[in-house]
């Protein structure tokens, strides 16, 4: 049989082994479980809500707002929206009022001006939400996007920051490779991996990202250029609507095209940019690309990271293909996400000589955009082939990831943007890519998109 045959027959017997679980865990949740289907998030009615991080920090530092306040009424909206969304699975309501009391009172007894205050602590007193790795996935972004934090912190290793930031509407950034530190995050990256995974920064406000960037990024952020000013008539900018027809991805909606292109027309007809369509051949091969990268050994030789040794039995191995028939009769420790996925990095196993193929053409496609970029350059390119999907359809589409995926393969610094929402309601957006530690010029164009299309929409304002 044909090697290129042979692939194809896998990789198609993968997409068929990716629906057949989605469709079991449709059935599954037809017959249990939550239904929440029929609920809406409810709107905003406390002002305090509405605000920036940034925003929030000014005032509390001015003493115009107590930092109580402010946590007392993201405690409330937690209160009402959380049993909605399940985002958020575990409470520290005292201790943080405690906290916010403390900062109360040193503000009254502490003579500092607000400068010195800003440069000490930019986010004094501002909530914070980090993404939980454990229990729920995703939870980061739809706790946000319904109002119940500010400012948030995510990691991203083929797309985990921007895919739910795109899903539910609002801001994610991927960092540089290199410039924040993954200290205590797990699963722990291995090999080629560690270079590619990022902790970045989830947010509703656009003005929030550098700040919390230079917060997070604490050494790291001298690798970046935050300080330079960004003149975006003088930036050169390109697009491109879809990875040019991948059979392993979905075709990429026809209402996220038209949003894009209203984004080229904005910034050649507004801004006066020039905006240059181009076709990058090998991105129709993205998830190959970062399954080459994922799979790779590190500098020193240490072999990557095996997310079905992460689900062993106290160290004893186990049979994705086992838990899936133990899930189906509801005899299994683990969820259906990670058993796919174990599933998955089972079946993909590239031999050396396409191993080579492929990193090869990864290395060229780098080169292609970098030289492309340069350091005034902005590629603008889909954040997922469809808007945000219903629970399990991810399942069906499980090479999808790669529209964000390729990105991380290649390190370069990507920020995605909310582009408002489609007629029902489920928010559009695209990714802003830059070149190697141009970070600062992905966020300027963030806010520019924020300020022409509205950026993150308010619950209950269709």
């Amino acid at each position: 049989m044909a090697p290129l045959f042979t692939a194809r027959l896998q990789l198609l017997l993968l997409q068929a082994m990716g629906f057949l679980i989605g469709l079991i865990g449709q059935i599954a949740r037809a017959f249990g479980g939550p239904k929440f289907g029929s609920m809406t998030t409810p709107p905003v009615t406390e002002p305090l809500l509405l605000l920036s991080g940034v925003q929030l920090a000014k005032l509390i530092r001015q003493r115009k707002v107590k930092c109580i306040d402010v946590i007392q009424a993201y405690i409330n909206r937690i209160v009402d929206v959380n049993p909605l969304i399940n985002g958020i699975v575990k409470y520290r309501f005292e201790a943080a009022k405690k906290e916010a009391r403390d900062i109360d009172k040193k503000l009254t007894e502490n003579l500092e001006d607000d400068a010195t205050l800003e440069k000490k602590w930019p986010f004094l007193g501002v909530p914070l939400t980090v993404k939980e790795a454990f229990q729920l996935q995703g939870g980061e972004g739809c706790t946000l996007a319904a109002a119940c934090s500010v400012i948030g912190v995510g990691s991203d290793i083929g797309g985990s920051i921007r895919m739910p930031a795109f899903f539910n509407g609002i801001f994610g950034h991927k960092p540089s490779p290199g410039v924040v530190s993954n200290n205590g995050q797990f699963p722990v990256a291995k090999g080629a991996q560690e270079l590619f995974q990022c902790t970045g920064p989830m947010c509703r406000y656009a003005e929030d990202l550098a700040p919390m960037l230079r917060v997070m990024a604490g050494p790291g952020i001298k690798k970046l250029k935050l300080d330079e000013k960004v003149y975006l008539k003088g930036l050169k900018f390109y697009w491109m609507e879809h990875d040019g027809g991948s059979f392993l991805m979905s075709k990429v909606d026809r209402e996220l095209i038209q949003a894009q292109k209203k984004v080229v027309d904005h910034l050649e007809n507004t801004l006066g940019a020039s905006v240059q369509h181009v076709k990058l051949k090998q991105m129709k091969y993205s998830f190959q690309l970062w399954v080459t990268m994922m799979s790779a050994k590190g500098p020193d030789g240490t072999e990557p990271m095996k997310f079905v040794d992460l689900l062993s039995d106290h160290g004893k191995p186990i049979s994705p293909l086992w838990e899936l028939m133990k899930w189906c009769l509801g005899l299994s420790a683990h969820t259906i996400p990670a058993i796919g996925l174990a599933l998955l990095e089972a079946k993909i196993k590239y031999s050396p000589e396409k191993y080579k193929k492929f990193k090869a053409m990864k290395e060229s496609l780098n080169k292609e955009l970098v030289e492309m970029l340069g350091d005034d350059g902005i590629f603008l390119y889909p954040s997922h082939p469809t808007v945000a999907p219903k629970h399990h359809v991810p399942l069906t589409r499980p090479f999808n990831f790669a529209y964000t995926g390729i990105f991380s393969a290649l390190g370069l610094p990507v920020t995605q943007c909310p582009l408002g929402l489609n007629a029902k309601g489920l928010p559009l957006g695209i990714q802003v890519v830059a070149g190697p530690f141009n970070d600062h010029l992905t966020l300027a164009v963030a806010q520019y998109l924020e300020k022409s299309f509205g950026g993150w929409v308010c619950p209950g304002k269709l």
